[in-house]
């Protein structure tokens, strides 16, 4: 067995052996996305191949890369009409991998990350069936009954957008730069959500972090979903919030914080017609639509600040990560003026 950084093989089949786990052969693993991103590694032995996910070696930032959280969910969902992959084991504490990490069945298919990428599923009819696909499983997610899944207590069913206005803002507290230039604005576009915040329009599971990079497509079919990856933010939600965060992710200034990415290509819908199409899979009005969006361009703002801020701590310097992520410090913190900019718009 060859360890990688971030990943104790012994310990792992041990852990694996123990747990009644089956077993055939030894373990080996490669590294499919890391950098600042949590670490997923692809393990196998001569019958089996398993994901494993665990935090980042460096730049934690308090209730991310949530383990236990993201489990919990895919284990939840199995038997519903989302498609996760199965759940294996995890471990929230240091003892098998100095870190907390999960474990899931690997589900063959193909990952959309870049723009080239989504260019080789078709053309442009295959495309838009593949992004109906996607907002199918969003509004199938959403539809999902907590307490028959036994997550009626995975989030607080009420006062959610007050808890995303207040905690993507205290984030922006430990994320940015000193004299950061855009403090000000930042603050302006917090205190206008925290005076313009709905009425929960309901409450659902949301992912949190929905789009076509997060997801496994059925490798014959794209337009089927195999699939859907990285719950770690997830929890009770309003759903809305969920679809504006899917829509922000196709603005252009994206790319700046995910380098080449597929939503963010000019072959996805736009966000008002993204908006519609989730509109009709869900059967959900989109009222108070302009507070939902604003609160996502904040949102991605301070997550493309964050992601500065890890590359910082980490001390890298102007490379791209196996995620996808851009650690160039000052080309991703490019974005967060923008995407402020975008939210005030929405609430002007």
């Amino acid at each position: 067995m060859t360890d990688l950084d971030g990943l104790d093989l012994a310990a792992l089949d041990r852990h694996l052996r123990e747990t009644g786990i089956a077993r055939t052969g030894e373990l080996r693993a490669e590294l499919i996305a890391g950098g600042r991103s949590n670490l997923t590694f692809l393990v196998a032995d001569d019958a089996s191949r398993w994901v494993l996910r665990r935090p980042p070696l460096h730049g934690l930032t308090p209730s991310a890369h949530d383990m236990a959280r993201e489990y919990r969910v895919v284990a939840a969902l199995a038997d519903t009409p989302v498609p996760v992959a199965r759940a294996v084991t995890m471990r929230n504490d240091d003892s098998v991998l100095g870190a907390p990490f999960q474990m899931v069945e690997y589900v063959p298919g193909r990952v959309v990350r870049y723009s080239s990428e989504l260019e080789a599923l078709g053309d442009r009819a295959t495309i838009e069936s593949c992004v109906d696909a996607l907002i199918a499983v969003l509004a199938d997610l959403h539809s999902v009954d907590p307490d028959a899944v036994g997550l009626g207590d995975f989030g607080k069913p009420s006062g959610y957008l007050e808890r995303q206005v207040r905690r993507w803002g205290s984030q922006w507290e430990l994320v940015k730069r000193d004299d950061d230039p855009c403090d000000a604005d930042v603050r302006t576009l917090h205190a206008k959500l925290a005076q313009a915040i709905p009425p929960q329009s309901r409450t659902a599971i949301v992912h949190g972090d929905y789009r076509i990079d997060n997801t496994i497509l059925d490798a014959d079919d794209p337009t089927k979903v195999a699939a859907v990856l990285d719950w770690e933010m997830s929890t009770l939600g309003d759903p809305l919030s969920d679809a504006a965060l899917m829509c922000v992710y196709r603005h252009p200034t994206f790319h700046l914080v995910h380098a080449d990415a597929a939503w963010a290509s000019e072959l996805i819908p736009n966000p008002d017609v993204l908006a519609q199409k989730y509109s009709v899979a869900a059967g959900q009005a989109l009222d108070h639509w302009d507070f939902y969006m604003a609160l996502a361009y904040f949102k991605l703002a301070i997550i493309g600040a964050g992601i500065a801020y890890r590359a910082r701590a980490a001390g890298d310097s102007g490379d791209t990560d196996d995620s996808g992520d851009t650690d160039d410090t000052d080309k991703v913190g490019e974005a967060v003026a923008p995407l402020i900019a975008a939210g005030l718009a929405e609430l002007s």
